[in-house]
């Protein structure tokens, strides 16, 4: 007795009634991670003292209050922006170049900034997180222009293949006169390398204020980016026939892309790992379709961010490990187990 499928259209409410609640379980577990972010760290702060300095109740200035109102809870917020960016825009870049190793490191996005950074430190005079973030922003969008132009060079415009070489290319020369400037200049290189490594300590309210008006836009616009990342799935030559515009849906992902990648890491540095490695965790609990993997990845993302962050201040305190060698000792061989699993799936 043959066994007959469910309709298409039954087998997708059914993957929405179960991936709905899933999106509103991983907003209970943000909320908790948030919590241990501005409660743990070198000095343990209680909820109660957490919401009386929320509440203004602390007008004496204890330590207590200023950690908590212009340390954890500014960082908190920013880890919380910063990842779900990081997360969106490697699962846009993945999407729209068909690369599954596809994110910001490779597209020049983190070369771009660096090479900006050094620029505004040596021939600006320019010292200190706060301002050298606006130059780090510009980098990054200049680099991820330069590798879409490169790409889109000859008859067949900007494919897959030529994005991922292009990005390679540009990634590759600018960091290579990055790290030839900082080699012969110490004042580039001790500043660089705490903006480097990818971190979010230092990193107060003025930052925060600064880039989450663009990491706010470019999230509700990248959210609509479901459909047509669908459609590029399937091939341009399919794309096109379900009458979606190649190019313009690359442009347009790409001007949002450099927008949430550039913003994040002028705020936060380079940090690795989370938009590479989060976009395949969301397409491993939601399959193929981006209208899922894209809200999936703005939750998940923050969550391993600010997890790695309250690791990395609690094994080392009263100091702490960066958020971004924590993610890398963390996150290289969780990725392995991603590509072993994948591959063993598809055998």
């Amino acid at each position: 007795m043959s066994v007959v499928s469910p309709p298409a259209t039954t087998r997708v409410a059914r993957r929405a009634s179960a991936l709905g609640p899933g999106l509103v379980a991983l907003c209970g577990v943000l909320a908790v991670v948030a919590f241990l972010s501005v409660t743990q760290g070198s000095r343990d702060i209680g909820l109660s003292e957490v919401l009386h300095a929320l509440r203004g109740l602390d007008d004496d200035g204890s330590i207590s209050s200023t950690i908590t109102l212009e340390l954890r809870v500014p960082r908190t917020l920013l880890g919380i922006l910063v990842g779900a960016a990081l997360g969106v825009a490697g699962a846009i870049l993945q999407g729209v170049t068909r690369n599954p190793l596809a994110d910001a490191g490779i597209m020049g996005i983190n070369s771009g900034a660096a090479a900006f950074v050094v620029f505004a430190i040596t021939v600006l005079g320019v010292r200190g997180v706060g301002v050298y973030v606006w130059f780090a922003f510009a980098g990054a969008i200049a680099a991820l222009v330069l590798v879409y132009a490169i790409a889109s060079l000859g008859r067949e415009g900007a494919t897959p293949v030529k994005l991922a070489l292009a990005g390679a290319a540009v990634t590759a020369g600018l960091a290579s006169v990055t790290t030839g400037i900082i080699m012969t200049n110490v004042d580039a290189l001790n500043e660089l390398r705490f903006w480097q490594v990818g971190s979010l300590a230092g990193r107060y309210a003025p930052i925060l204020t600064g880039v989450a008006p663009f990491l706010l836009v470019g999230l509700v616009a990248a959210l609509g980016f479901g459909r047509a990342l669908n459609g590029l799935a399937l091939g341009e030559d399919m794309a096109r026939g379900l009458g979606q515009h190649v190019g313009r849906t690359r442009i347009a992902a790409f001007a949002v892309v450099a927008v949430l990648a550039g913003a994040a890491t002028a705020a936060c540095g380079p940090i690795v790992f989370v938009g590479l490695i989060v976009p395949h965790v969301a397409r491993f609990i939601c399959g193929p379709d981006y209208r899922w993997i894209l809200p999936y990845s703005m939750l998940l993302a923050p969550i391993v961010l600010l997890l790695a962050d309250v690791l990395g201040r609690v094994v080392a305190a009263p100091d702490e490990v960066q958020v971004g060698v924590v993610l890398g000792v963390v996150c290289a061989p969780a990725f392995v187990a991603i590509v072993r699993y994948a591959r063993l799936s598809e055998a």
